[in-house]
Parts: structure tokens; C-alpha cells; sequence
């Protein structure tokens, strides 16, 4: 499905996410029937177990491999900046950026740990989106030139896919997308970011609910939620993550700010995220919440608030444990080992 036109209205994005492909039945069925064969108690191995199905399932075959993982992180600026949502300015993006080419950050040191290959896609820093307490942050041809820099990005072959993010602000974003998508209170979903307290703190909760009181007219849809309130990395990681499922490749969502960018495709088109799992759920209270709104559970629950793909990447080598466990581990019978029944 990699031939497939990416969108070039709001109208053929809702169509492609109506028409994604489902999971390969007959995969995850050979990796249900070898699992009680293995030499262990039936369900002993916890949600590896769980997650070898899942993989199979989207990579369309059994036993399901890691050789090629690709992680991708989506640099955006956001013009609410200049609101002073941020304990830092806009430039640090430009600046990690940089860190991240030249290999000094930590998303490059847990990617080469994880045997993943690393890829930064900045996004028009020296244009950031617009504030969304006065308008839509990117118009419609800015939001889907970014979802097809995020599209664009995942290549072909690969076997998973990590999705991650930098962007000074981009935690008003998120909070202002997630209350747009689900309610509550900005309280609910705003939290420190960069390292926000007191009085900025509190103009940080008062940015998110003046973006959506402004467009509270217009947050029916998951993907306009995402226009208006988001950025132009949060485009990009959604388009990743739809990209890669037409590829039927499975992906590991980052923290707060790539889980609101998946949230709002799974607005938009119920299902859209079942090839995704969250790697980790981050110190960004928001995120906790976000999650129990997806329904997803984190594999991974250490404290982490760094962005960058970071806990995706650390995720990595779990998954592939569980594969090479079940593809690795001997049967009963192969082993000459009684089973359950003595048998």
C-alpha cells in the first residue's frame, strides 16, 4: 500500500484513514497456537506474550522478526511560544536539533542501544505555527504538507517504527489537543513540560483554555482538533503512524505529545491505532490520563519526560525479547518435557 496517494485535502485524509488495512488474522493465530507449546506455564511470560501477537499480527507473519527499526523524530516550533508557555525559548529547538545530528542527545544514545536507525525531520523552525488562542495553528495545506513529511519519512521494509518529537511548547499543544479531543479541564491535561511553575504555570493552563474556548466550535472533528490546537511535528507523527500502517509495520508511540498526535487520528476513524502500543507513560500528568482514554497500557512506567522518541527507543529491545523468546524457546516437545496434562 505504499503507492498510495497521501492526502491533499482533509477530506481524502478522513477517506485513507477509512480504508486502513486490519490485522493479518492467520499470523496471529500461528503465534496463539505455538505459545502453549513453549516450555513455560501457560500465560507465565506476561504481556510479552501479548505483545509477540500483536507483532505478528501487524507484520503479517509468524514468527514476527526485529531486524530493521526505524526511529523518527519531528521537529516543530509552535507561536504560542511567545505567549511564555515555556521555561525555554523557541531557538532550543533549532539547537537540539543540532544535538541530534551531530549524535549528543539522548534519543541518539538510546537508538544505537536499541540496534534502531535514527532519523531527525525538522520542520520549518524559522516559521513556527501560529498561536492557537487566535486562530488555527496551520491552515489546511500547512497541517497536510506536515502529514506528508511524516508519511514521507517512514521507509519501506522495516519492522517497527518508534515516532517521537522536539518542540519548545509543544506541551501546550498537547494538553490544548487532548482537552479538544476529550473535555475535561485544562487542569486535567497541562502540566510543567519543559520545567513550567508558578505564575508561568499557571499562564501555561490559561493558554490552553483560551485555545479552546476560541475554537470550541470547530473540535467535532479529530483531525481539525489537531489542525487547529496542534503543531507541525504532531502533523507529522500522525502521518507516520498512518504511513506505517499501509505498510503494515507496527509502531511505538512516544509520550504525551506523540500519544495526543495518535489520539486524534483514533478520534477521527475509531481502530486506527490498533497497530501502535505506548511504550512508556510519561511523567506528564496528562499522559496517564490520555492513555486511559485510549485504552492503551504503557510497557514501560520509569518517570521519563524527555520527548525525543526517548522511551519509545528504550522500548525497543523489550519488544525484541519477546520476539526472540517465543521464536527461540523450545517446545515441550522439542525438549522432551512433560507438559501441563503429563502428556
Amino acid at each position: 500500500m505504499t503507492s498510495a496517494a497521501n492526502p491533499n485535502t482533509l477530506e481524502a485524509f478522513h477517506a485513507t484513514l477509512a480504508n486502513l488495512p486490519g490485522p493479518d488474522r492467520d499470523a496471529r493465530a500461528a503465534a496463539e497456537a505455538r505459545e502453549p507449546e513453549l516450555t513455560k506455564p501457560p500465560g507465565s511470560l506476561g504481556r510479552m506474550e501479548g505483545v509477540v501477537r500483536w507483532l505478528s499480527q501487524w507484520q503479517g507473519r509468524h514468527p514476527p522478526t526485529l531486524e530493521t527499526v526505524a526511529v523518527r523524530v519531528f521537529a516543530g516550533n509552535h507561536g504560542v511560544v511567545a505567549r511564555g508557555v515555556s521555561a525555554y525559548p523557541a531557538e532550543v529547538t533549532v539547537q537540539m536539533v543540532a544535538n541530534f545530528e551531530a549524535g549528543g542527545a539522548a534519543i541518539n544514545q538510546l537508538s544505537r542501544s536499541a540496534g534502531a536507525e535514527l532519523e531527525v525531520i525538522a520542520l520549518e523552525l524559522d516559521r513556527p505555527t501560529a498561536d492557537f488562542t487566535e486562530g488555527p495553528a496551520m491552515d489546511e495545506a500547512e497541517f497536510l504538507a506536515a502529514v506528508g513529511r511524516g508519511m514521507a519519512a517512514v521507509p519501506e521494509g522495516i519492522d517497527l517504527l518508534c515516532v517521537g518529537e522536539m518542540g519548545i511548547g509543544n506541551t501546550t499543544s498537547a494538553a490544548a489537543v487532548a482537552m479538544g479531543l476529550y473535555g475535561g479541564d485544562a487542569h486535567d491535561w497541562t502540566g510543567p513540560g519543559t520545567g513550567v511553575t508558578g505564575d508561568a504555570f499557571d499562564l501555561k493552563v490559561r493558554t490552553v483554555s483560551l485555545g479552546i474556548r476560541h475554537h470550541a466550535a470547530d473540535l467535532a472533528d479529530g483531525l481539525e482538533v489537531l489542525r487547529r490546537l496542534g503543531g507541525r511535528e504532531l502533523a507529522a507523527m500522525a502521518g507516520a503512524i498512518v504511513a506505517a500502517r499501509r505498510q503494515r509495520v507496527p509502531v511505538l508511540l512516544d509520550g504525551f505529545v506523540a500519544g495526543a498526535a495518535a489520539a486524534a487520528l483514533e478520534v477521527a476513524a475509531p481502530g486506527a491505532l490498533d497497530h501502535c502500543l505506548a511504550a512508556h507513560v510519561s511523567a506528564e500528568p496528562g499522559h496517564r490520563r490520555l492513555l486511559e482514554e485510549l485504552k492503551m497500557a504503557p510497557l514501560l512506567d520509569l518517570g521519563m519526560r524527555l520527548g525525543e522518541a526517548s522511551g519509545a527507543a528504550l522500548a525497543v529491545n523489550l519488544v525484541r525479547a519477546a520476539a526472540e523468546t517465543h521464536a527461540g524457546m523450545a517446545t515441550f516437545a522439542e525438549a522432551g518435557v512433560s507438559g501441563k496434562d503429563g502428556a
